[in-house]
């Protein structure tokens, strides 16, 4: 296992948080980096996963919470795990609730997949894309039993248009 880089919070706003490692040491940019104190430094014990998404320069990075931050302050301990989140996925996902760190949060136990991808990745090559009509599959199943959508349909329902904005049928 490689090394573990450890660096300290030193700015808390809201879900932005800036984070100071050592010399020598800049996190990549969608790295995960875990934020844990079992309060010492704070009232409370923290267990927070951010992600980096700006190197703001001398060794600090900005990070995004991904949980709330309450009770987070300056000096708290963050370790740069050197990989991206990534989420299970395969069968045993079907039917889950899974926040954006994977876990689940359906009280129905551990995901045991085999397979973890990070939730950043390049998109299909067009070689991989399908240009045939095929049903598209929300996995929600009011929408999947009574408005059975082609692609496009289902993209006009589930608001990716230009106008950021959610229909209930396409225009």
């Amino acid at each position: 296992m490689a090394e573990q880089r450890t660096g300290k919070v030193i700015q808390i706003i809201g879900p932005a948080v800036d984070v100071e490692f050592e010399e020598g040491h800049l996190p990549a940019i969608y790295n995960a980096v875990r934020i844990v104190d079992k309060g010492e430094l704070g009232k409370v014990p923290i267990d927070v996963v951010v992600e980096v998404a700006n190197h703001i320069g001398e060794g600090q990075v900005r990070c995004i919470a991904m949980k709330p931050t309450d009770g987070m302050v300056r000096g708290m301990k963050a370790i740069d795990s050197g990989a991206a989140i990534s989420v299970p996925v395969g069968e045993q996902t079907l039917g889950r609730i899974l926040n954006v760190l994977g876990e689940p949060v359906d009280n129905k136990g551990p995901v045991n997949s085999k397979e973890r991808w990070p939730i950043h990745r390049n998109p299909p090559t067009f070689e991989e894309q399908s240009t045939e009509n095929e049903m598209f599959e929300t996995g929600i199943k009011v929408i999947d039993l009574l408005d059975q959508q082609r692609r496009e349909g289902a993209r006009r329902l589930l608001g990716f248009r230009r106008r950021r904005r959610t229909h209930a049928r396409g225009e």
